[in-house]
């Protein structure tokens, strides 16, 4: 180590020391992913570390002089906003502390370096309502007694010398963790959010030690992984379903009065941050309450919702050969989505300055109630890159594949965005993105194909072939019972709709071979439109047996009678569904719309024999 930084380091020799250490993070993923399982069993502790230091590594590289006080302030503000999981939020909140006390010094002395780690500390054990022995709070206390320890009396120790006694400190209550929290005790593992901040210090104490840093590590190795933990003994699982996370923006955030109310909605919670922006985390059944009670305290943003009970199941059940996850814009029944292990990533839904998780924090039918008597007309926004890739970044630590089939790309930046995600995830298993040609209940047959491929044991290649060709042979028709929905989101001019009104037609959408929305034709009048709708459907299924599934706004009845007809027009009706049509489809189409989609028939064991 050069003596220029034995006593004292300014901001580009924290800055080399912090990458080095989130470097280390980064290359044990796979790792702390297969020893999660406090406070959830959800094996995503590795992901959620990962994503939420890596967001550090943009102002960490930075060229040129940094200031280690301004250096401190962008890297607590960028984990704040990258924050995932229970650990990412604490780890993010003592960087918080740590820029709180740093202010504006250009340098730490080991004296000034433990007084910055000692308030990082302090929040950290503030930002949780329950706090916990055994956790990565247990390592946190460890490393910022050592330090306090070796330089009470002593203002300018070295710090190479320093942060190496403080490692092993770390490393033994690393230890210990077990000793502290039965659930790790059965299980034969150290607490992964604990083991997590020990490779970060670790990598520091290496920069300090040799002027190393850790090399930022190629993680799409180890296909060979050991065999998974078997955690049916932990019997630690949430009570709650969600993952629920979001940003407060305010002027002066009460973080005390938010914490109690956030207490009795859920568990698992952290909440990090200042006065004027918190990140909350927390274990919930219902995570519109969350956003709606942090509303109250500032705007809210980065909300996201993650359903730990699939992420359990897609972990610790039966592994398939590759995972299978969509958009919300896909309808699939909640029998479907169960019983193959579908994935999803939300929309966002805007009325007004009130946002919403599509399927997530609001039903189907409560968005079409919304719809009526809001008079915001809503605007829907594709998932954001990061929602996707947090979602890729945990499937492909568990699989060797993922298959991603999204919404129609001539209709939707959502494939876009999929697809940018998928470039930038670095877990060892591949992510395939498919573009359905479809929405709705089309976009939902595709997927669910897909699903029974991976149930049946075919290959990735095979399946994203089949699922591809059937992406071009599948159709959507939608009709809308009141056009002026359409009007309001932009999507059709005003004449059209008093033309049509006046002329009594109602037009009948399709997607086009090339993934794009077009006109199929009109029905003329209004009596029995829905068996002409059927008829107009079933001449133009393709030949042989077919998979249909109709989709409806809030008309149940209508959905029924429209199954009917076609049942009584297309000879071999293999399979069929009836589901409600998701808000992205709904937002244009209003209540009322119906919609089918007809997809030739094939099965998983179709596509095993053909390749045979």
């Amino acid at each position: 180590m050069s003596s220029e930084v034995s006593k004292h380091m300014d901001g580009n020799a924290l800055a080399a020391a912090l990458t080095s250490g989130i470097h280390r993070v980064l290359a044990k993923q796979e790792l702390l992913n297969r020893i999660n399982v406090f406070p959830v069993a959800d094996s995503d502790t590795g992901t959620n570390l990962s994503l939420t230091l890596g967001s550090a590594l943009g102002p960490l590289s930075n060229p040129g002089e940094m200031h280690l006080g301004t250096m401190l302030a962008a890297v607590a503000d960028a984990l704040l906003d990258g924050a995932r999981g229970n650990s990412g939020a604490i780890v993010a909140q003592f960087f918080q502390g740590m820029s709180d006390s740093a202010g504006e010094i250009t340098r730490f002395t080991t004296y000034t370096f433990g007084k910055a780690v000692s308030m990082g500390n302090d929040y950290a054990h503030d930002a949780l309502s329950e706090p916990r022995e055994g956790t990565v709070l247990s390592v946190i206390a460890a490393f910022s007694q050592s330090i306090a320890h070796q330089v009470s009396n002593v203002r300018e120790g070295e710090f190479p010398a320093v942060m190496s006694t403080a490692l092993e400190r770390v490393e033994a209550a690393l230890a210990n963790t077990p000793n502290q929290l039965e659930v790790l005790r059965k299980a034969g593992v150290v607490d992964a959010g604990a083991k997590g901040f020990t490779e970060l210090v670790a990598g520091i104490a290496g920069y300090l030690q040799d002027g190393t840093i850790a090399p930022l590590p190629d993680t799409s190795f180890a296909h060979e992984l050991e065999p998974a933990l078997n955690f049916l003994e932990a019997d630690n699982d949430s009570q709650f379903r969600f993952c629920t996370e979001c940003i407060v923006t305010g002027t002066d955030i009460n973080r005390r009065k938010l914490r109690e109310a956030l207490a009795e909605l859920g568990d698992s919670l952290v909440l990090a941050g200042t006065k004027r922006k918190a990140k909350i985390h927390i274990h919930v059944d219902e995570p519109e309450a969350v956003f709606d009670l942090a509303r109250e305290y500032g705007e809210v943003s980065a909300q996201k919702a993650d359903d730990m009970h699939r992420q359990q199941h897609a972990t610790h059940g039966d592994k398939q050969g590759f995972a299978v996850i969509v958009d919300s814009a896909a309808d699939i029944t909640d029998e479907d989505m169960e019983s193959h292990d579908i994935h999803m990533v939300p929309c966002r839904i805007q009325f007004g300055e009130h946002g919403y998780l599509d399927k997530v924090g609001i039903t189907i039918d409560e968005f079409y109630s919304e719809l009526e008597s809001n008079p915001h007309h809503p605007s829907t926004s594709q998932p954001s890159p990061g929602d996707f890739r947090r979602q890729f970044q945990f499937l492909a630590s568990h699989f060797d594949d993922v298959i991603s089939i999204n919404v129609m790309s001539g209709a939707s930046g959502t494939y876009d965005a999929a697809c940018l995600a998928a470039s930038r995830t670095n877990a060892r298993g591949n992510v395939h993105v498919i573009d359905s040609r479809n929405g709705s209940m089309g976009q939902g047959q595709l997927a669910v194909l897909a699903a029974e491929c991976a149930e049946a044991g075919l290959d990735v290649e095979r399946t994203i072939a089949a699922v591809e060709a059937q992406a071009t042979q599948t159709t959507s028709y939608i009709i809308l019972k009141d056009l002026r929905y359409a009007v309001r989101g932009g999507r059709l001019p005003a004449w059209v709709k008093t033309v049509a009104h006046m002329l009594r037609l109602t037009p009948i959408i399709y997607t086009t071979d090339e993934g794009k929305l077009g006109l199929s034709s009109f029905l003329f009048g209004r009596g029995n439109s829905i068996e002409r709708f059927a008829r107009h459907v079933a001449r133009r299924a393709p030949p042989g047996p077919v998979e249909i599934g109709v989709g409806h706004a809030i008309c149940a009845e209508d959905a029924a009678a429209l199954e009917r007809h076609l049942h009584n027009l297309l000879p071999d009706i293999r399979k069929s569904r009836i589901s409600g049509v998701s808000p992205a489809i709904g937002v244009h189409g209003g209540p009322g719309t119906l919609l089918v989609a007809v997809k030739p028939w094939i099965s998983a064991q179709d596509i095993a024999d053909s390749a045979n």
